[in-house]
């Protein structure tokens, strides 16, 4: 059998659009995965590495953290996957800087626990827009002591439960999501939902619907000017204790709520996917910002995505708007990503 060309869309310096060219054909490492990509999605990291560099260690730069395809070829120490394996995974190119840890390309290394089997009747252009979002997700919740994110900037810390194939009795915890309809926040109300925590999302009012199909018990109007009060008195008649807050924005506009809010309900935490308020917050605000690698998310990769997929507990959402075939597509996908979605994740197939 002859030999795959591996693909890959380059980054060649910071600001520049992508350049489709050869790469060579990775190989999996112990505890690695190969996977021979049919459909990556586009998250705002993936914008921000491209029009910045941030976070690129080696030059020229594969990026991207979403895939889905085949198992290629399994590393040493892996038990759970076999070539030819349909899968899903969270590239990891943010920590290791490899070009071969990144998703744009045609194949793709990944770690083992980082990939989850996709069931057959689920396609994978809907099941890439799982991985990323899930990590992440799991980061926001679970997380039981605060890391650093970036220098000067700690990771957050609710201690939240992982969430449970079963139908689990309610902590009494309520946790405000702002944004509920994006991908991340989206993800979060439902492995929020699936640990039996009762959340209040903020979102726009078209996505009202989308944001309670994902476990959302109540959402507000991101554009209400009674915003903040409303959703404290929510919180309030929910009684049991309040978490705190999960901005998938991170915005002035956003940041400016969430104070009012935690300062109304007495503190708590504020987990964000940017660095928190450049101000002196309260002292009964625990601010931090995500960093969506970490093996806190291991236990859920291994044990809660395949049977809550097979089961629906766990449903690919939002869903995906395919922007192409190919590697050419994912530039234009990003600038799409730009230009600003809603409710939807963008998806390039191969």
């Amino acid at each position: 059998m002859s030999t795959p060309k591996n693909s890959a869309a380059w980054l060649i310096k910071a600001g520049s659009s992508l350049q489709v060219g050869d790469a060579p054909l990775p190989t999996a490492g112990p505890g690695e995965l190969v996977i021979k990509n049919a459909a990556v999605a586009i998250n705002p990291l993936d914008c921000h590495m491209q029009d910045s560099g941030v976070f690129v260690q080696i030059w020229p730069a594969v990026f991207g953290c979403d895939v889905a395809g085949e198992v290629y070829e399994v590393g040493k120490d892996v038990e759970r996957f076999k070539r030819g394996n349909r899968v899903i995974g969270h590239a990891i190119n943010l920590t290791s800087g490899r070009p071969q840890d990144g998703a744009f390309a045609l194949y793709t290394v990944i770690p083992a626990n980082k990939a989850a089997i996709l069931p057959d009747e689920i396609s994978f252009t809907d099941g890439v827009v799982v991985p990323f979002a899930l990590e992440a997700a799991v980061c926001v919740l679970s997380l039981k002591g605060p890391g650093v994110a970036m220098p000067g900037v700690a990771t957050p810390a609710l201690g939240l439960p992982y969430p449970s194939l079963q139908d689990v009795p309610s902590p009494g915890k309520t946790l405000v999501i702002y944004g509920g309809s994006s991908s991340v926040g989206s993800m979060t109300t439902q492995l929020a939902t699936a640990a039996g925590i009762h959340v209040i999302a903020i979102a726009g009012a078209h996505n009202f619907e989308f944001s309670k199909r994902c476990g959302a018990c109540q959402v507000f109007d991101r554009n209400d000017t009674s915003l903040a009060d409303k959703v404290s008195d929510a919180v309030r008649k929910n009684g049991g204790e309040f978490v705190g807050i999960f901005d998938a924005i991170a915005t002035p506009e956003t940041y400016a709520h969430d104070i009012i809010i935690l300062d109304q309900l007495g503190g708590g935490h504020l987990a964000c996917v940017h660095p928190p308020p450049n101000i002196d917050l309260p002292a009964n605000i625990n601010a931090g910002m995500i960093f969506a690698v970490n093996n806190v998310a291991t236990p859920v990769w291994e044990e809660y995505v395949t049977p809550a997929l097979q089961s629906e507990k766990l449903q690919c959402l939002p869903p995906p708007f395919v922007v192409g075939k190919g590697l050419e597509h994912i530039q234009t996908a990003l600038e799409q990503s730009k230009a600003g979605v809603s409710a939807m994740k963008l998806v390039v197939e191969l």
